[in-house]
């Protein structure tokens, strides 16, 4: 697919791309950086570290420090006696108004996205399984929600009172604030859009049904107005709901959803990931949008369940509302998919897991500050939310699933899409042919009722 997505006319694209650090060859470049440590932090320790940089950030969850310094100190750093791993910050990308007059989207329409998944079929009221995500909490680490989330999403469905905004990081800032209520204030709508397809929305009016229309969303804001951030940042988001799944949420299974990313395994964040898993979290997040060059982290870590970008072949066939007044045909047929064109390849010591609709998919997107409007996206970062909905759905099952198990489950059941080509309308009335080796695809497609089917 080119990389231009749009809402009937008007076009834009969201990609969770990042662009690694850099200094020049002789001149010393300040940064940040994140150190994980063989022992607890002690006093002692920072006092030590202080020689390298200044201490911006400790988390004690996972042994970790951020300081901030200079990139010819790192070796130095490295190499101390109590240092188990250290890098540099790593980029990562990806006001109350009226309310929604109910408290669901359960009943909603059925876009074409939601039907390739077997969430729901062609039409209103027709939810295609048993489960929809009641007592689940889905942490969806983004850009948090924007100031008019109220006319898109019901009250009930965001956890409000969990809500967080963590900012700063990097060699710029160094520390990491927790800014008050700004998770509700975004500006970039993009974690507005990737929740929309967990819960539903109020498209003008009209309910859209979403994968686990019952679960309560946590937004967590670690990106920036820009859509980017620091895997310190995000390391601090995972933590946080980390520990919520080990106090108030501890009876509720947690899922997490990061559809973002960046080219390197950074340690800080690898090790909240393992922290969170070992609480019981599910984490799932973007296959990455770098299509031959690689996946991006943290969903090409191997523990993470990770998710590919897939299209139907029916997209824009029968003008602008075929989004919705097309029904995707049952049973799943892998010949009416194909993956997307800027999708992440899994490269050599990548971990790719499966592939959900990440084309053309409609949600709320404000490029006007206050004023309601709904765009086409298209990225992993639109894929991911899909298969952590199906996740959430699992859980409202069997409570009790591990990390693993979803993991297992999902791929087992996936619906294998060999390599191959399609021909697909680009949305210009042009045909274009997309290609995918085995490396796009990962176990395959995953579908809601194939998941809850592995689940006894």
């Amino acid at each position: 697919m080119k990389k231009i997505f749009f809402i009937f006319i008007v076009g834009i694209m969201i990609l969770s791309v990042s662009v690694g650090a850099s200094s020049g060859a002789n001149k010393p470049t300040k940064i940040g950086v994140n150190v994980l440590l063989n022992t607890p932090v002690t006093g002692a320790i920072l006092t030590d570290l202080a020689k390298y940089g200044t201490v911006r950030d400790v988390v004690n969850q996972i042994n970790a420090v951020t300081l901030q310094t200079y990139d010819s100190q790192l070796s130095k750093i490295k190499g101390l006696p109590y240092v188990l791993s250290a890098s540099p910050d790593a980029t990562r990308k990806g006001a109350p108004v009226d309310t929604v007059e109910v408290t669901d989207f359960m009943d909603g329409l059925s876009t074409w996205d939601q039907d390739a998944i077997n969430v729901t079929d062609f039409g209103f009221d027709n939810r295609q399984v048993d489960f929809d995500g009641t007592g689940v909490y889905v942490a969806v680490l983004d850009t948090g929600l924007l100031d008019s989330w109220r006319e898109y999403f019901p009250q009930e469905r965001i956890a409000t009172q969990y809500a967080k905004a963590f900012g700063g990081g990097g060699g710029e800032n160094g520390n990491v604030s927790e800014p008050t209520n700004k998770w509700e204030h975004d500006q970039n709508s993009h974690g507005t859009h990737v929740t929309s397809t967990i819960l539903g929305y109020s498209f003008r009016g009209t309910p859209v049904n979403g994968v686990a229309p019952m679960a309560t969303v946590i937004p967590v804001k670690v990106l920036n107005q820009n859509g980017s951030g620091w895997s310190s940042v995000i390391a601090r988001g995972i933590v946080y709901v980390a520990d919520l799944k080990a106090g108030p949420l501890a009876n509720y299974p947690v899922v997490i959803n990061m559809s973002l990313g960046g080219p390197t395994l950074e340690v800080m964040e690898a090790a909240a990931i393992d922290y969170a898993i070992r609480k019981g979290v599910i984490i799932v997040a973007s296959a990455g949008n770098e299509g031959e060059a690689g996946m991006g982290y943290p969903g090409a870590y191997e523990p993470v369940i990770s998710v590919a970008a897939s299209g139907w072949v029916s997209e824009w066939v029968g003008g602008r509302t075929w989004w919705y007044a097309i029904d995707v045909p049952d049973p799943t047929n892998p010949a009416d998919y194909y993956i997307t064109d800027f999708s992440s390849r899994e490269l050599p010591g990548q971990d790719l897991d499966v592939a959900a609709p990440g084309s053309w998919v409609l949600g709320p997107y404000q490029t006007n500050s206050g004023q309601l409007s709904y765009y086409f996206l298209g990225g992993t970062s639109m894929a991911s939310p899909h298969v952590a909905g199906i996740a959430a759905l699992m859980m409202d099952k069997d409570p009790s699933l591990t990390q693993i198990e979803i993991e297992t489950k999902l791929e087992a059941s996936a619906i294998y899409l060999a390599p191959g080509c399609r021909t697909v309308n680009d949305g210009y009335d042009n045909n274009i042919q997309y290609c995918w080796d085995g490396n796009a695809t990962g176990a395959g497609l995953a579908t809601a009722d194939g998941a809850l089917g592995q689940v006894p």
